[in-house]
């Protein structure tokens, strides 16, 4: 099919198109909104206020003792306090009213922290672990194979083992443990504590240790001036009258009975455990011992009781390892797919796809006849004159047009139209040639004022094209 001579082309005006339209045929690119770490996090807690608060899955216990701190401590303000601030001295709710502020601080920060998560190992670094780990077996004789999942570091002149953990894919550092509630790996682990809903580690263990200790003082202060309360009503109007006055003492008292036993008892073992520089589950094991002159001594003693306190509850406190509310790095954008065999032109593709896709920057002559091609080709030969600097680069698809090209021989009664120089667009920051193509035609590169992307001339002239 014949589409006619150059001149009814020269005449077809450009369609302005829009280049710059988010329209889905001419974005290729997907758009992809930046998710954070903490929506993809492998372990089982719960993230809320955007990653900012971090609990294991488990929190119904933790809401219970919620509920029980503060319905004890509500009744005590409301029935008991008015009476004894009378009575006997102001600072009796002023006291009780700190102490109630400060266990429900700890409480909050013990369970919405990090307790001390490691970060599992990404698939190349659990790789290379595994190549030392082969390594390590292969060096081995007599086809013996020791146990690969262990290491052994010494630490003040005891060896410690460090185990390697099939879940996380890493060699746990010395005190830490996985925790099966949370399926995290915690540095420095002490246990999983349901009544504040989180794993206790390095990072949140001194704020559990000093909300239970100010719960141990707040349960027995509510304790000893509920019995106060009562014994002084009593003494006025008896003791069943003073009951009846205030029902709420007997809840209080029930309720502070019965938890001031287990508070205090385990406020006393970390307190223990805390002077001695030992965690729970190194405790419950019996991993080491107190005494310096055995075996199995604890490591990581200083030898002196203030200053393993000072370093458990004083001490730098560790920053976070997971970056739970850091932005996940999005891969290398695919461009979309094209869809029903039509190649998608937009602003978002790069040039030298745009260079690819066009025919009228091939390699090879566009030929706009039924007839076959022509055994002759346009010679390409010679360089033209470099570009200035400034210029934009030429795709690598475009070919290095010479300025010395052959004629195209004419053959007789068979009519064939090529593109001129003149007819297709020609790349930007192209210098003026002025090598004549054949006698009717001049190849006349120019360079254009302004620096308009490939991929628009591109376009615009299939445009012209498809117009004719």
């Amino acid at each position: 099919m014949h589409l006619g001579v150059a001149e009814p082309m020269r005449d077809c005006e450009y369609s302005q198109i829009s280049t710059r339209s988010s329209t889905p045929m001419e974005s290729p690119h997907k758009k992809r909104t930046p998710r954070r770490k903490w929506q993809t996090f492998p372990g089982r807690n719960k993230f809320y206020c955007n990653g900012r608060i971090m609990m294991a899955r488990q929190t119904g216990v933790f809401y219970l003792t919620l509920v029980l701190i503060i319905v004890t401590s509500g009744l005590f303000f409301a029935f008991d306090c008015p009476f004894l601030a009378s009575s006997l001295t102001p600072a009796v709710p002023a006291i009780g009213g700190v102490l109630f502020l400060f266990v429900l601080g700890t409480l909050l920060r013990t369970s919405f922290s990090d307790p001390g998560v490691l970060p599992r190992a990404t698939p190349d670094e659990a790789a290379d672990l595994e190549r030392q780990i082969d390594i390590a077996n292969g060096s081995s004789s007599g086809g013996y194979r020791p146990p690969p999942r262990t290491k052994e570091v010494i630490i003040n002149g005891q060896t410690v083992k460090l185990k390697y953990c099939f879940t996380c894919k890493i060699f746990r550092p010395p005190r830490a443990s996985h925790c099966s509630l949370c399926d995290n790996c915690v540095e420095r682990f002490d246990h999983h504590c349901p009544w504040v809903g989180n794993c206790v580690g390095k990072r949140n263990y001194r704020f559990f240790y000093m909300f239970i200790l100010s719960l141990s003082f707040l349960t027995v202060f509510i304790f000893a001036f509920v019995i106060t309360h009562v014994i002084l009503r009593s003494h006025r109007s008896g003791f069943l009258n003073a009951l009846k006055d205030s029902p709420a003492s007997v809840l209080e008292v029930v309720v502070c009975f019965f938890s001031v036993w287990s508070i205090v008892g385990l406020s006393g073992f970390h307190t223990y455990l805390i002077s001695s520089n030992q965690t729970t589950n190194e405790d419950i094991k019996g991993s080491w011992s107190s005494k310096r002159g055995k075996d199995n001594y604890n490591p990581y003693s200083y030898g002196n009781i203030f200053t393993n306190c000072c370093a458990a509850l004083c001490g730098p406190l560790p920053p976070s390892l997971i970056d739970r509310r850091g932005f996940i790095q999005p891969d290398t954008p695919q461009p979309a797919p094209p869809t029903n065999g039509i190649t998608m032109y937009g602003s978002t593709q790069s040039q030298s796809h745009m260079a690819a896709a066009t025919p009228l920057l091939q390699n090879e002559p566009v030929i706009m006849a039924s007839e076959p091609p022509l055994p002759a080709r346009t010679s390409l030969g010679g360089h033209c004159t470099s570009l200035p600097l400034g210029q934009p680069t030429p795709p690598t698809s475009t070919p290095n047009l010479s300025c010395e090209a052959d004629l195209i021989p004419h053959q007789e009664g068979v009519h064939h139209h090529f593109l001129t120089p003149e007819e297709a667009p020609s790349p930007p920051g192209m210098l003026p040639c002025g090598s004549p193509l054949d006698h009717s035609h001049t190849m006349q590169f120019y360079s254009p004022a302004s620096q308009d992307s490939l991929h628009e001339d591109s376009v615009r002239g299939l445009v012209k094209l498809s117009s004719v």
